[in-house]
Formats: C-alpha cells, sequence, structure tokens
C-alpha cells in the first residue's frame, strides 16, 4: 500500500527519519523515572479496605478517635506441648507478660485483648479469665496473663504501634523471636490477634513484587518465543513491555498519592499483571499485521506504517474499552478497590502507548532479520491465505454454522449452572493456601478458650457506655463484654461471642448485637465478623451499580466503533456468557480441586471486570478485521477470512493472557489465586471456543444481517446466505 494512503502519524513512527526518535526518546524518558522517581507512598490505613459508610467502618473511625488507641493487638498464646503449664511456667510466662506490657506501654490491667476480657488471678488457672469478670477477679496479686480453665494454654493481649503494614511484619517478627528465645522448656508460644494477621498477610506480599514480575517475564518469555519462533525477535516487544509495566507502577503509584486514593499490596502486583498481558496482547496484534505487510511490501518502513495504521483502531477501541471499564471502580465503596481501578486504567494507557508508539518504531530500526530464521519475504503467502489450522477451523464452522450456535451455547449454558451455587466470604482461616503461624495460633486459642476470643465484637459508642455495655450482655452467644477503653466521649465495648470467627453463628451474634444497640444514636459495631458481613453487603451494592456500567460501556464503545446494532449486542451476550461459564467451571475446580469452600467477596466484581473488558480485546481484533475484508469479500466471506488471518494471534494473545494472571498463583493469597483462576478459564474459553467457533458461527448464520443497519459488504456477495459446503475464501497473494 503506497505510503501517501498511510495516515500521518503511523507514518512519523515508522518513518526512516522519526523511528529512532520515537524508539529511543520514550524509552530514555521512561529509564530516567525508573531510575530517579520511587513509587507513590502512603500510610496504610485500616480504613482503606473497609466499605465507606458501612457500620463497622464508622466503628473503625470512632476508635481512631481514642485518645489512647495504641494500634493493633497481638495475642500472644502459650500452650504446653504436653499436659498442661505447672505453676512454675506460669509464673514464668506471668512476668514475661508483664515485661511485654511494660515494653509496649501497656499496664497490668490491659492484658485483655482487643477484645477477650481480661485475665484471672495469677495461677488460679483463670478463675476470673475470659468467661469470669474484670482483671484480678478475686482477692490475690493481679496479672495480666489469662489462664485457660483446662490450664493447657495461656495467653496475654500486646498492644502493638506500628507506622506502616512494613513496620507492624518488623515489630511482630521482633515480637515472635524475643517469645521463642524466652520461651519455658516445654511450652510453645505463637503470635496471633489483628496485628500477628495483619504481619502474615503482609509477609506475603514482602517481595512479592519483584516474584511477581520475575515469574511474569518469565511466562511472557517463553511463550513468545514459542510463537515466535525467533530467537531475538521475542526481545523486542517483551523489552518494551516490561519498561512500560514499571513506567506505570512509579506513574500509577504516584498518581494515587497526589489525588488521595488509596491502594493496598495487591495493587502493584495485579497491575503488573495487567500491563504484561494487555501489552504483550497488543504487540502481538501489531507484529502479527508487520509480518503479513512484509510479504507484500518491499520497505520495512511502509509495510510498518500501513501495519500501525491497520492496528491502532482495534487496539485504541481495546485499550479505550478496557480504561472505561476500569474506572468504573472509582464507584465502588470500597477504597482499595478504587484505587486498583484507577492504578490498572494509567497502567493500560501507558500500555497502549508504548505498544503503538514505541513498539513499531523499535522494530523498524531493526531488518527483517529480527524475525529470524523465519525471515518473512515479498511473495509469501499471508496469513488471510494460509490453509492452516484456522482456515480448516473455517471451513468447518462454515459448514453447519447453526449446529456450532447451538453446541458452544449449550456447553456454556452447562458450565455457567455452576455460578448457582456459588458461596461467597471467606473465613479468615481460608484466605491464605498456606496456613501462617497467626492462624494456626487462632485456631488453638478457640480450643481452650471461648472461640471468639482471637476477634471479639467491637461496640464503639458516644452514648452512655453503662447502657451499651448492659445492651450487649443481654445478647445470646455473648460469652463475656467489658469496657477495654474510653476517653473523649467515646468508650470501646469488646464482646467475645461463643462462636468461632467466620462461623454463620458468630456473624448473628453480630446481627443480634447490632439489634441490641440500634435504638442508641451514635453506637457502632465491629471486629472481623461485622467487617465480613458489611464486606458482603456492601460488595453486592458495588455488582449491581458497577456490572450494567461496564456492559454498557462495552456496548457503546462496539457501536461507535462498528457502528451497527446487531453485532454489538451478540458479541456483548458472548463476553457475558464466558464470564458465567468461566465463573461456574471456577466453583467447580475450587470445590473439588484446591477445596475452596467459599469465594472471595470482591472476585466475582474483578473477574467480571477483567473478562468482560480483556475479552471484548478479542472481538474488537476478530470482528474489525472480519468487517475490513467484509468490504471487498463480502461478510460470510470476510469473517472467514479474519479467522483466518487472526485465529493464530488470537490464541496466541489468550494463551498469554491467560498464563500472566495464572502468576497471580505465586502468591499463597486465596483472593489471588481465585481471581486469577477464573480469568485463566474465562480468557481460554474466550479465545479457543468464543472467538474462534461462536463468534464467526453467529456472522455466518447472519450473514449481512449481523452488521444491521450498516451495510458492509458489496450488495452481490452475500445474496442468499446459504453457505456452500466447501467455502472457498482465497485471493490473491497480492491483495
Amino acid at each position: 500500500m503506497p505510503s501517501h494512503h498511510t495516515p500521518a502519524p503511523a507514518r512519523a513512527i515508522a518513518g526512516r527519519r522519526l523511528a529512532w526518535f520515537f524508539a529511543l526518546v520514550p524509552i530514555l524518558l521512561a529509564l530516567f523515572v525508573i531510575a530517579f522517581v520511587p513509587e507513590g507512598e502512603r500510610e496504610t490505613s485500616p480504613l482503606d479496605t473497609l466499605p465507606v459508610g458501612a457500620d463497622s467502618t464508622l466503628a473503625v473511625e470512632l476508635e481512631e478517635q481514642l485518645p489512647d488507641d495504641e494500634g493493633q493487638v497481638a495475642i500472644v498464646l502459650w500452650t504446653a506441648e504436653s499436659g498442661e503449664l505447672d505453676a512454675a511456667a506460669q509464673d514464668e510466662l506471668t512476668q514475661q507478660a508483664v515485661s511485654l506490657l511494660s515494653q509496649s506501654g501497656g499496664g497490668a490491667s490491659e492484658g485483655a485483648p482487643d477484645g477477650a476480657a481480661a485475665g484471672g488471678d495469677q495461677g488460679t488457672g483463670g478463675a476470673g479469665g475470659p468467661q469470669g469478670g474484670p482483671p484480678g477477679g478475686g482477692e490475690g496479686q493481679q496479672s495480666p496473663l489469662v489462664v485457660a480453665e483446662d490450664g493447657t494454654a495461656a495467653f496475654v493481649a500486646v498492644p502493638v504501634s506500628s507506622t506502616s503494614a512494613t513496620d507492624n511484619i518488623d515489630r511482630v517478627e521482633e515480637l515472635r523471636d524475643q517469645l521463642r528465645e524466652d520461651a519455658p522448656d516445654g511450652v510453645e508460644v505463637q503470635v496471633t490477634g489483628p496485628a500477628g494477621i495483619q504481619a502474615d498477610i503482609g509477609q506475603v506480599f514482602d517481595g512479592a513484587d519483584i516474584r511477581l514480575l520475575a515469574a511474569t517475564a518469565a511466562v511472557v518469555a517463553i511463550l513468545l518465543i514459542i510463537t515466535y519462533r525467533s530467537p531475538v525477535l521475542w526481545l523486542v516487544p517483551l523489552t518494551v513491555v516490561g519498561i512500560a509495566d514499571r513506567l506505570a507502577a512509579i506513574v500509577s503509584t504516584n498518581v494515587l498519592e497526589v489525588v488521595g486514593v488509596a491502594w493496598d499490596e495487591s495493587t502493584v502486583g495485579i497491575l503488573s499483571v495487567l500491563v504484561f498481558g494487555a501489552g504483550t496482547d497488543y504487540a502481538l496484534l501489531l507484529i502479527s499485521r508487520y509480518r503479513d505487510e512484509l510479504k507484500t511490501t518491499e520497505s520495512r518502513y511502509e509495510a510498518m506504517a500501513h501495519a500501525l495504521s491497520r492496528t491502532v483502531e482495534a487496539v485504541l477501541s481495546s485499550a479505550t474499552t478496557v480504561v472505561l471499564g476500569l474506572l468504573t471502580l472509582l464507584l465502588s465503596a470500597i477504597p482499595t478497590t478504587r484505587g486498583l481501578g484507577l492504578a490498572c486504567a494509567v497502567g493500560v494507557v501507558i500500555a497502549a502507548t508504548f505498544a503503538l508508539v514505541v513498539l513499531p518504531a523499535a522494530l523498524v530500526l531493526f531488518g527483517r532479520w529480527v524475525f529470524w530464521p523465519r525471515v518473512p519475504h515479498v511473495g509469501d503467502p499471508v496469513l488471510v491465505d494460509s490453509r492452516g489450522v484456522w482456515h480448516r477451523v473455517g471451513s468447518a464452522v462454515s459448514r453447519r454454522p447453526r449446529t456450532f450456535v447451538a453446541v458452544t451455547v449449550a456447553a456454556l449454558a452447562v458450565m455457567a449452572l455452576g455460578t448457582t451455587t456459588i458461596t461467597t466470604g471467606l473465613d479468615p482461616a481460608d484466605q491464605f493456601l498456606e496456613r501462617p503461624e497467626a492462624i494456626a495460633a487462632a485456631e488453638r486459642l478457640g480450643e481452650s478458650f471461648p472461640a471468639g476470643t482471637s476477634d471479639p465484637i467491637q461496640v464503639l459508642t458516644r452514648d452512655d457506655a453503662d447502657q451499651v455495655l448492659t445492651a450487649v450482655e443481654g445478647v445470646g452467644g455473648v460469652d463475656s463484654a467489658r469496657v477495654t477503653s474510653s476517653g473523649d466521649g467515646i468508650s470501646r465495648i469488646d464482646a467475645v461471642p461463643d462462636a468461632a470467627p467466620g462461623s454463620d453463628a458468630a456473624q448473628a451474634v453480630v446481627l443480634d448485637v447490632r439489634g441490641a444497640v440500634v435504638d442508641f444514636d451514635d453506637t457502632h459495631v465491629g471486629g472481623g465478623d461485622a467487617e465480613a458481613l458489611d464486606a458482603e453487603e456492601y460488595a453486592a451494592s458495588d455488582r449491581q451499580l458497577i456490572l450494567p456500567l461496564i456492559l454498557l460501556l462495552v456496548l457503546g464503545a462496539l457501536l461507535l466503533l462498528l457502528r451497527s446494532i446487531v453485532a454489538p449486542l451478540l458479541l456483548v451476550a458472548t463476553v457475558v456468557a464466558t464470564y458465567a461459564a468461566s465463573m461456574g467451571a471456577s466453583w467447580w475446580l475450587f470445590q473439588t480441586v484446591f477445596g475452596f469452600e467459599a469465594m472471595d467477596t470482591g472476585v466475582p466484581l474483578l473477574a467480571f471486570l477483567f473478562l468482560v473488558a480483556l475479552g471484548v480485546d478479542y472481538n474488537i481484533f476478530l470482528v474489525t478485521r472480519a468487517r475490513e475484508e467484509a468490504r471487498e469479500h463480502g461478510t460470510r466471506t470476510g469473517m472467514l477470512r479474519a479467522l483466518t488471518a487472526t485465529g493464530g494471534v488470537i490464541t496466541s494473545a489468550g494463551i498469554l493472557l491467560a498464563a500472566v494472571f495464572a502468576v497471580l498463583g505465586v502468591l499463597p493469597l486465596v483472593v489471588l489465586a481465585q481471581l486469577g483462576a477464573i480469568i485463566f478459564v474465562g480468557v481460554l474459553l474466550d479465545t479457543l471456543v468464543v472467538r474462534t467457533v461462536l463468534v464467526p458461527a453467529l456472522a455466518l448464520t447472519l450473514g449481512e444481517k449481523f452488521w444491521w443497519p450498516r451495510k458492509v459488504g458489496p450488495p452481490d456477495v452475500d445474496a442468499g446466505t446459504t453457505p456452500s459446503p466447501a467455502p472457498s475464501y482465497v485471493s490473491s497473494p497480492g491483495r
């Protein structure tokens, strides 16, 4: 194609005179930013992951205003390796407990946890312990140590003041090291409680960025080598996308810092996976088209300019749709979900920019040799004229399109049946793929003390504390309750339920406590189970608001791109079907293979966003090429030619994207493993079934009506929509 038919921006980016500028200058600027600009920073807050306006969130806001708020509490649990803790061991543990509280700034009477009622008399076996009254509930020396009635375990709660998640990890690890060194013979010591659990979660992300980046880059490199079968070519897109990924991490976190939107440790990890996945997808599409153009054009500069001009619409449409979809997360009630949406939107913009500006310029600086050993030459058959696997797939679909529609829709419907049995909401013990110390200790604590000792219900109030306490104590299922802190007109009451944290019974107690204090004007109920209840409620609200909006945005983007009605509606229906099928199939895998009893409350929304927004990429890649081919060959032949030309690149892109999201499983958090698994299943379904079979079959069944009300093909090409048994849709090599 002559260069004067190519848009000026494409000619400039791929031009002989300016290609070096568009390749080197953005890379040098990016490397400067990477070298000298740190990622954004912010102090974490307990409110970051809580829904705005929820009752448990309001409780945390009140707790933050307490003058003696010392941060989170770590529960130190000592257990006898065999038998009971003897008097000598209890005396030694009491001294350690007093020392720990002294070091943390707490007094002996403050030994009860964030919620566990405080200890008993020294050496009494807990007569005034969690099931009794206030500390030292009788005569004798007051002790912060709470000893179980069965004598096998004892605990003390120690405030852990920290300025950040990293600081909390360090302090908890120091505490664990100190305790293990000082533990009496025959006594095992563990640390749990809110501070311990947060530290263990934080350790999951300690070095996670490097592990995720290394794993993601390795997966991308391997798949690019397999795709291109070249020892050189893969280095160019991997380098460009890798630089874009690091730049995206720095720019996005600094944007979040400037605008004051919260983010957490998982944000940069998911961002990296998305940038690598989307950026490499765009690169695969561009390079595939460039290789084809080199087979019909002598000048590599003209070939790249033409390839870029034919690719830019699909990539920009895809990226814009993904960005708009990600920005809908700004409507979420969860601050960190908002941060994830904004960060990923920034990342996709950077990925698309590098794929459309830096990559084509960088590629054109090299000669054709960069494709060695499969160097394209003028006269070689182009993809659309090939007789490979996608030609055979298209031929099979064209013979019986209605049958393929019926079979694939039925298969997707069967897989989607699993969605009817999905349960959401992970117990604290189920949040990790590998059980950390804090979870094991919490379970052991529940064996010797009331089940809710490690995670009590917290009632924060500005009302009369005595009246609120009386109301809480009267709730069935509350083992004990007491005022643990007060000041500036705010009081905190910690109530220990007799049900294990995360259980239905524990959440029922929370609801009963909320019912008991509903008549008080400024009283709010928090704690782990209360937060889980609110997370479930607000996650459902987010889905009701955001999911339809994502669909409308995707539909709107397709309407504008294709300027038709039928095709966009069908394409949106296919991505929704893919989502439902992947959720159902993944839920079956979770239950039967991985042993997950529930799905995290945030996973359905994020999975929908990524599958729909990214799934529409492949719709756009296929349908824009089909429209291009249909202008000359008609809808039926045009779709089959498009499938032949794009089947390989879409499959490669889909497998790569699925594998990249599967990399999230390198972190031992169930929520990321579930998200990665659902997207892995969904992208493979989308790539191997929906985009390569269902969409072509729908187009072949409808013919020119697929583009209604627009007329795309020549008027005589699609006359009579019944396909011939053995289609011939091969054109001359020169096109």
